[in-house]
């Protein structure tokens, strides 16, 4: 019994691990097609081999530019992200008051609001404080939208952690402050892995927010990159797949570096805070 209940089981896994590969198989499939078939023409398990297709949508839209632009708002915006975050949902786990009960509850609250629906009234500030088209406001934009995750996250984390560290780091002479970022901090790794992992790729990926607020040719990230192969170009599927397939590369090597911290750190800050 036992026995089939392991070839079940792996059989499931089996499945779930194809049918999410489809996707990415798909995108690769037409990524190296010929420019003169259209989506899945031939043979189904043969792409045509058609490398060129990367070279040419890496010159078409200007995808090297893009990818610096996602990677300074991107690493930006999750530094600030880690900093803030941390620090608040240490303050909210340790400290335990009325007050910082309150903040909790409006971070909680703020995991519920789309980001669509404040995206006419922050247009019309970024256009107030001249952040159209610059990193700065894009980072501060992508930052205050992750905060809220990133924030109870942190604090459900830091609710697992046994009071002593810190306070054995205040008797070896540290400060409460020094305290929290040379010893706390350091065991706050999976969950910085987590924050890294799932507020980075969708910052990364970030096109709802990206299309209103960076409309100059020299500013667009990679979403708007490879969505150019709808407009200027056209429906070009063979170029917009390799588009895809040259910004996708860095967000899978950031996940596996951070992968093996991330499992622990969602399963601590999510289902024990």
């Amino acid at each position: 019994m036992k026995s089939w209940a392991s070839v079940l089981r792996f059989a499931a896994i089996g499945a779930i691990v194809l049918v999410s590969l489809v996707p990415f198989y798909a995108l690769l499939y037409l990524s190296l097609k010929t420019p003169t078939r259209t989506f899945f023409d031939g043979a189904l398990l043969a792409p045509d081999f058609h490398v060129a297709n990367f070279a040419d949508a890496w010159q078409r839209s200007n995808i090297g530019l893009a990818m610096v632009n996602s990677l300074v708002i991107t690493v930006c915006a999750v530094a600030l992200v880690v900093a803030l975050a941390a620090s608040a949902g240490y303050s909210i786990a340790r400290f335990n008051h009325a007050a910082n009960r309150a903040i909790h509850t409006i971070f909680l609250v703020c995991l519920t609001i789309p980001a669509i629906i404040i995206t006419v009234p922050l247009y019309t500030l970024m256009r107030a404080i001249g952040g159209i088209n610059t990193h700065w406001a894009m980072i501060l934009l992508m930052a205050s939208g992750a905060m809220p995750f990133a924030v109870f996250l942190y604090t459900g984390f830091v609710r697992t952690l046994p009071r002593e560290v810190e306070e054995s780091a205040i008797i070896d002479g540290c400060s409460p402050f020094g305290a929290f970022w040379r010893v706390t901090f350091a065991l706050l790794r999976p969950a910085t892995a987590a924050v890294v992992i799932l507020q980075g790729l969708g910052i990364w990926n970030n096109y709802g927010q990206a299309v209103f607020f960076l409309q100059s040719q020299s500013m667009r990230t990679i979403p708007l990159a490879v969505s150019m192969f709808f407009q200027q170009y056209g429906a070009k599927w063979h170029l917009m797949a390799a588009a895809a397939m040259i910004g996708l590369a860095p967000a899978v090597l950031a996940f596996l570096i951070f992968q093996r911290f991330f499992i622990k750190g969602i399963t601590a800050g999510a289902v024990k805070g």
